[in-house]
């Protein structure tokens, strides 16, 4: 999104359940209900997302469905309703847990590049954003070069093509855009902390991002295994040292990997008062980890753990579908569960602490602490 469009993406999502020139909001869930379908959409800060599960005799419908959906009418009455509904979701979303501290992060570590901006944009960047820029950001991304049709389960995948070619066929050309753009390898502001007061919480709620390896790197998935030892949601450091023993509500690591740029981001939840010194001995464990390196039990534990993950993954068709379009979106590649499972088994201890040594995750980070004033 150029700055003008801050939020259109978000926005545009809702818009498109609103109809078609010649099918109506109300009549596009009826047809979903109909087909006995469980539909719906998410935007992240890549993508947009629409699908529908339905029973495989009822694909075509689906399909046509769908690819309607893809050519909304986007009136201004429309607009200028649903526009109240995004502002009243920013609103919403400032005022509960974790208080807008993962939004103020990003933007602390990324300073003017794109993913330092919230998903949903802001109360001014909507307020002031009109119909004809949503219709001409449409135009432009909702075009063949920049669209994914996937379908993971029972697909008959000859039938879906030939629908695709007569329903999809026509669309406009458009060339697709770079999704790329030089990310920082730092945070913005080096090493910083933000404090977010809200009376009314009755935990501190902090985030911390720090460097990792992005989407296109080949330690992405050793990244990933680094998170699980290291802050899994159960029986990993963070765990044991301070959930288990109830120091802190959460602890948790994660990797996360975007097409130009990875993070690993530390989420922790306790009472006001501990956050600082919580988030000092979280540093430790960190460092810890890059002195003392990954023991070899814990290593095939946290291994063990994902291989499992893939493979339910692999079992389940939607997050199967989110997976394959995904891929195929940002890399052009379709990866097997099979393909994936062998990545996972393939990695080493001497993997996990490369990236330990590589990414510090001791080191500089930029960190947001939401909650009440201590």
């Amino acid at each position: 999104e150029r700055d003008p469009e801050w939020g259109v993406s978000h926005f545009l999502e809702h818009m498109v359940f609103k109809g078609t020139a010649d099918i109506g909001g109300d009549e596009i869930n009826r047809r979903f209900d109909a087909l006995g379908a469980s539909a719906n959409a998410f935007t992240s800060e890549e993508d947009t997302v629409y699908y529908a599960t339905v029973l495989p005799e009822r694909q075509a419908e689906a399909v046509d469905l769908l690819a309607r959906m893809m050519r909304p009418a986007l009136r201004a009455a429309d607009f200028d309703t649903e526009k109240l509904v995004i502002l009243e979701e920013i609103r919403m979303y400032d005022d509960q847990p974790p208080f807008g501290a993962d939004e103020r992060c990003r933007a602390a570590y990324f300073g003017s590049h794109p993913l330092a901006r919230s998903v949903l944009g802001t109360v001014e960047s909507i307020g002031a954003l009109p119909v004809e820029a949503m219709r001409d950001y449409h135009r432009r991304r909702y075009a063949p070069e920049s669209m994914v049709l996937a379908a993971a389960g029972v697909v008959d995948f000859p039938a879906l093509v030939a629908r695709a070619r007569r329903l999809c066929g026509d669309w406009e050309p458009q060339a697709a855009p770079s999704r790329l753009a030089p990310a920082p390898t730092a945070p913005a502001r080096g090493d910083s902390c933000e404090h977010v007061v809200r009376p009314a919480a009755a935990l501190a709620y902090a985030t911390r991002l720090s460097p990792g390896p992005d989407e296109r790197h080949a330690d992405r998935y050793a990244a990933k295994l680094v998170a699980t030892v290291l802050g899994d949601g159960s029986g990993s450091r963070l765990y044991w040292e301070l959930v288990d023993p109830g120091v802190a509500e959460q602890a948790t690591l994660h990797h996360l990997d975007f097409l130009d740029a990875g993070l690993f981001t530390t989420q922790l939840s306790c009472d006001a008062a501990d956050a600082a010194d919580l988030l000092e001995r979280i540093r430790d464990i960190y460092a810890a980890a890059a002195r003392d390196g990954i023991g070899a039990r814990e290593f095939e534990q946290a291994r063990n753990k994902l291989a499992g993950r893939v493979v339910l993954a692999g079992e389940q068709p939607r997050r199967r579908l989110f997976e394959v379009g995904g891929e195929w979106a940002h890399a052009g590649e379709y990866r097997s569960v099979a393909d994936s499972l062998a990545i996972v088994d393939a990695l080493t201890r001497d993997d996990l602490e490369r990236v330990l040594a590589t990414w510090n995750l001791a080191g500089p980070a930029a960190t947001v602490v939401a909650g009440p004033e201590t």
